[in-house]
């Protein structure tokens, strides 16, 4: 892993946490950030961008001491997809590598949850979630044939964060935490 690229990432979103900034402004200046931190593709480490022949695959980039943001490199393999679920936390998703599609889920009144527009993203694209504005989504490579890469950014150490996997049709949700 070239470590200028990441590190100066790291230090310059300390920096901006350190403010205590709005959401608002964590997606206006954060997303900037990850945006110079992908834009060039010669950075992440070939140890953290292995894909699992089965399932996506996550690696640790960076966990905040003070766990207010950790860095994610996911790994997808071609047609690999999460569960529906959701963060509890902001967060920012920077596309490195193939093409990753993001579905937004909204709950119904019946207790199911209904797709939204789907949005494909292309290296150099950043999508952002949010409880306050849409938290629950299902994430998938969109490629059959080629591996693709993203690198996540939580407003938290999401691996210490309570999360939900929903039942699309039923609702029913499983807690976990991410490993």
């Amino acid at each position: 892993m070239q470590e200028g690229k990441l590190l100066t990432f790291v230090k310059e979103l300390a920096i901006l946490l350190e403010s205590k900034p709005s959401e608002e402004m964590i997606f206006t200046k954060g997303k900037k950030l990850l945006e110079n931190l992908i834009t060039v593709d010669d950075w992440l480490a070939e140890d953290f961008s292995k894909p699992h022949p089965q399932y996506y695959q996550q690696y640790l980039l960076y966990a905040d001491p003070l766990d207010r943001f950790s860095v994610v490199s996911f790994v997808w393999g071609p047609g690999q997809k999460t569960p529906l679920h959701n963060h509890t936390v902001w967060g920012m998703i920077g596309q490195l590598r193939g093409k990753e599609k993001g579905t937004p889920y909204y709950p119904q009144a019946d207790g199911s949850y209904q797709a939204g527009e789907p949005c494909v993203c292309p290296p150099g694209h950043v999508d952002t979630v949010s409880p306050s504005t849409h938290d629950i989504h299902v994430v998938e490579n969109n490629h059959l044939d080629q591996t693709s890469i993203s690198i996540h950014v939580y407003g938290a150490n999401i691996g210490k964060v309570q999360r939900h996997v929903y039942d699309p049709v039923s609702g029913l949700e499983k807690g976990f935490v991410s490993e």
